[in-house]
């Protein structure tokens, strides 16, 4: 019996699948990254991981593939890959950037294409799994993160704070809906300059700015088509350099009617097309696990793909 972990570590939680002989359970889940002033609290996420699998009755996986975020800025990929490797103690582990599992589980398989995954955050990632490793954004609410829920969220408190001052551009109905949402204006900066979990508050705004915009606020409208056109130029980016790459788009803000159409302007204005999307880091992250196992290895990076001795 071969028994397969995938396991994605997002901001909003660790999810963690147990795959049995090509056979996959429900998704379990744990709290999500945690960060400090010395990073990911690695040792924590690993000893959830480890409750997830003992409460499912697996001991010693065939392989793991552990899916994180940060792994390049928040962590050191190699303490990540022996924390990973002794707490769950898999024959075979591999610990991948989260932009590397959204790809592949976006194609639903390792080959040439490009991804862009709009949630909480967004990044553009594209390769060839050989020569090609393009990252493009992740670099954070504060920094980055252009077009995702996070900065949706936070240009939607502009434009609300700019009916609030009486100035142009302003949107007075997601003054009220964002009010009613976090509390008086008057709380929002601490909210989000100082609160552990800004980009989430932001990322709740996102909501109601794209529902705005269906609803025929123009202001709205136009926040979230610069979100679709900024996402559009990050995967064009990722992509550039590729052979007929295969562009996959993931996130639940592209569900959003004017986000898409933006973003999918943008790609056709350059002569490609984006094609659907089969699943997400998890599904990547699954798929990893199989190749790993099957082979023994996978593509390797420093900064986006480690891979441990086996175990015996």
């Amino acid at each position: 019996m071969s028994t397969l972990v995938a396991v994605d570590v997002g901001g909003s939680g660790l999810r963690l699948l147990v795959c049995r002989d090509g056979v996959g359970g429900p998704p379990r889940s744990a709290a999500g990254a945690r960060v400090g002033a010395a990073g990911l609290d690695v040792a924590a996420l690993a000893a959830d991981a480890r409750a997830l699998l003992d409460a499912e009755g697996v001991d010693r996986p065939d392989a793991v593939c552990w899916s994180t975020r940060g792994l390049l800025f928040l962590a050191d990929p190699a303490d990540v890959l022996l924390a990973v490797g002794a707490a769950l103690g898999a024959r075979r582990t591999a610990v991948v950037s989260d932009a590397v599992a959204s790809l592949v589980g976006a194609l639903g398989e390792v080959v040439p294409g490009a991804v862009v995954a709009a949630g909480t955050g967004a990044v553009a990632f594209g390769s060839d799994f050989d020569d090609h490793w393009t990252r493009v954004d992740g670099w954070g609410h504060v920094l980055g993160d252009r077009g995702s829920a996070a900065w949706v969220g936070m240009e939607g408190l502009r434009v609300a704070l700019r009916a609030r001052d009486g100035v142009d551009g302003g949107s007075a109905g997601l003054l009220d809906a964002a009010q009613d949402l976090l509390g008086p204006c008057e709380t929002w900066p601490r909210r989000v300059m100082t609160g552990a979990d800004a980009p989430e508050a932001l990322a709740s705004v996102a909501p109601l700015v794209t529902a705005a915009a269906a609803s025929g606020d123009v202001v709205a409208a136009g926040v979230c088509v610069a979100a679709g056109r900024s996402l559009g130029e990050s995967l064009l980016a990722a992509a550039a350099g590729l052979e007929r790459p295969r562009l996959v788009v993931t996130g639940g803000l592209l569900r959003a009617d004017a986000v898409r159409s933006a973003l999918d302007e943008v790609v056709h204005d350059a002569g490609l097309d984006v094609t659907r999307s089969v699943g997400g880091a998890l599904d990547g992250a699954l798929v990893l696990a199989s190749r790993l196992d099957a082979t023994g290895d996978l593509p390797r990076h420093p900064e986006y793909v480690h891979v441990g001795a086996p175990r015996a």
